[in-house]
């Protein structure tokens, strides 16, 4: 136990100070600092990692499926042991850095200090220890000298795809990872505003996976470019990990009008203009009245970015009611509670309004978008019914609908190997990740369905061990889940 008595004496959170609002809504950059080096944020680092109990049962492990060792990495935090804090992150978690930027922390709502005080401020001290690390040069690639004969193929360059290929590389495959963006990463690298993670810290952990010896194939479309059909005369196994991205649509009156796009439309050009490579004819919030509908993470993605864009004014709606500030009754901990949040974007601008339903698009006589007509909602058993008298017309040039993910597209390489599809849309697999084409695993949102960084991570770093298995017939890799724990999905 890092200190019997830390919990006692710093019974307060300390974090990091935000960059302030009036300056961070002027560029893209990150807006969190994370001082490394200086020996003020150190000594908090110190008192907080302090605060760990070191539980019999620590409660943090049931929130994060990486199965991360929180309170050991607590511990040498605590006592400034970088290397074996950094070696512990980095058995359980391949991208702590990233983790520790934008994982929603379901660890910390699982603390046990946090049942009648401030949680630990685990994600922080996550965070800390691997930009440390980076800094003291402690992060070097696992080069193995071992190798098998074996190649895999993962298609998809996302945190569960990274994982896998990462994994199956350490284990001696040979490794190619495709994506048909122009740069791997995913969503994590367009999907994600450079200002909550920047492109250069996952360019940082790739470098880091080349000189490991995976091989990145970018601006390639498997399906079209490579069909499953060459992916299967061509690897041993393949690992599918294209995520779900099919959107979530809102089929209302007026969904066709122009100015009216789903979210990552929106985002995906607009984290290329932040990195220097603007898309022509991409719509921006500039001057316009923007309404988001969607009352998520990603939803607030896009307000931020609004904000950034200089519009003129920003709505987002949530179809829910408000949630309390408190945790509810019927989510005890340690469970991740539905609890009203305010994140760096709502910080920084825009209006919230809950319990408001679309009835339709308005346009005007160009064709785009004008406005929405919309409604209070409440909930009647277990319907959304709309409150008499409510209706009311908001102002919109710019709609973005944020409405989450269906599943993955299932058309060309879905087909090409033969996967078949469940009731939600997800690719079928079994208890080991795989499919019923022989050699052809599933890992990621794209079989579990939409969910958080760690989920993919954890599906990726399993899938990896299956797949090890698969081909040597025995693994020493990590599986810290099955497939089956789809049904718990976050």
């Amino acid at each position: 136990m890092a200190d019997p008595r830390g919990f006692m004496r710093t019974r307060d959170r300390e974090l990091p100070s935000d960059r302030a609002v009036s300056v961070r809504i002027q560029d893209w950059r990150e807006i969190h600092h994370h001082p490394v080096g200086d020996a003020a944020a150190l000594e908090s680092l110190h008192r907080q990692a302090g605060r760990c109990m070191d539980c019999g049962v620590p409660f943090c492990h049931h929130g994060c499926p990486l199965g991360n060792l929180m309170p050991e990495w607590n511990d040498l935090t605590w006592r400034g042991m970088w290397a074996d804090a950094s070696e512990r992150l980095h058995l359980t978690n391949n991208f702590p850095e990233i983790t520790g930027r934008i994982c929603p922390a379901p660890c910390e709502t699982s603390c046990v200090l946090g049942i009648n005080q401030p949680a630990v401020t685990i994600k922080n001290i996550e965070l800390s220890i691997v930009e440390e690390a980076f800094d003291r040069g402690l992060v070097h690639p696992a080069v193995i000298d071992r190798h098998t004969e074996c190649t895999v193929a993962v298609v998809g360059s996302g945190p569960a795809g990274l994982a896998a290929a990462q994994q199956l590389t350490r284990a001696g495959h040979t490794v190619t990872v495709y994506e048909r963006a122009d740069a791997p990463g995913g969503l994590l690298r367009y999907g994600i505003p450079e200002y909550k993670l920047p492109a250069d810290v996952i360019e940082r952990r790739l470098d880091i996976m080349r000189a490991e010896g995976t091989v990145f194939r970018s601006g390639v479309d498997v399906g079209r470019d490579v069909t499953g059909e060459d992916l299967l005369a061509s690897f041993d196994a393949v690992v599918m990990t294209t995520g779900s991205t099919i959107p979530r649509d809102l089929p209302v009156p007026g969904r066709d009008l122009a100015g009216v796009l789903p979210a990552m439309d929106y985002l995906v050009p607009a984290n290329h203009a932040a990195l220097g490579e603007p898309v022509a004819d991409a719509l921006v919030a500039t001057g316009l009245d923007v309404v988001i509908v969607g009352g998520g993470d990603t939803g607030a993605d896009c307000l931020g970015t609004a904000v950034r864009q200089g519009a003129r004014s920003i709505t987002q709606l949530e179809i829910l009611a408000e949630p309390s500030r408190e945790r509810p009754a019927g989510q005890p901990w340690p469970t991740y509670p539905a609890i009203f949040r305010v994140s760096s974007s709502h910080e920084e601008g825009g209006e919230r309004v809950f319990a408001v339903s679309t009835v339709s698009f308005l346009g005007d006589d160009d064709g785009r978008v004008a406005g929405l007509q919309v409604v209070d909602v409440e909930q009647v058993a277990g319907r959304f019914e709309p409150v008499p008298g409510t209706e009311r017309v908001l102002p919109a040039q710019l709609v973005v609908l944020a409405l989450g993910f269906v599943g993955p597209e299932r058309e060309g390489l879905g087909e090409q190997l033969g996967l078949a599809t469940d009731g939600r849309g997800s690719f079928v697999r079994g208890e080991d990740f795989a499919t019923s084409t022989p050699g052809v695993f599933v890992a990621g949102d794209c079989g579990r369905g939409q969910s958080l960084i760690v989920w993919a991570i954890a599906e990726g770093r399993s899938a990896a061990a299956a797949v090890d298995r698969f081909l040597t017939g025995r693994t020493e890799l990590p599986s810290p889940i099955s497939a089956s724990t789809v049904s718990l999905r976050a």
